[in-house]
C-alpha cells in the first residue's frame, strides 16, 4: 500500500507542477489574443497572422522571463522522482 500511495502522491504533484508551468504561457497567450480579438472586431480586419505573431512574440517572453523558474520546478521534481525510485529499489 505504501507503494501506491507515494505513486499517487508522485502523480498529484505531477499535474501541479504541470499545471504551474503552463498556467503563465497559457494566460499570457490567452490575454494577447483576446486583446488582438478586440482589435480585430473593432477594425473588421480579419488577419489571421494579427493573431499568431503577437501571441507567439508573448510566448517567447514569458518562456524567457520565467522559463528559469519553471525549469527549476521540473528539476527539483525529477530529483524527488530520483529519491523516490532509489528508496523504492532498496
Amino acid at each position: 500500500m505504501d507503494d501506491t500511495s507515494s505513486l499517487l502522491a508522485l502523480a498529484d504533484r505531477m499535474i501541479w507542477i504541470t499545471a504551474l508551468i503552463a498556467t503563465p504561457v497559457l494566460l499570457a497567450s490567452l490575454a494577447v489574443g483576446l486583446v488582438v480579438g478586440v482589435i480585430q472586431a473593432a477594425t473588421s480586419v480579419n488577419e489571421q497572422t494579427l493573431t499568431f505573431v503577437p501571441k507567439l512574440a508573448v510566448t517567447a517572453l514569458v518562456l524567457v522571463l520565467l522559463g528559469g523558474a519553471m525549469l527549476g520546478l521540473v528539476g527539483d521534481f525529477l530529483k524527488d522522482i530520483m529519491a523516490q525510485i532509489a528508496v523504492t529499489g532498496r
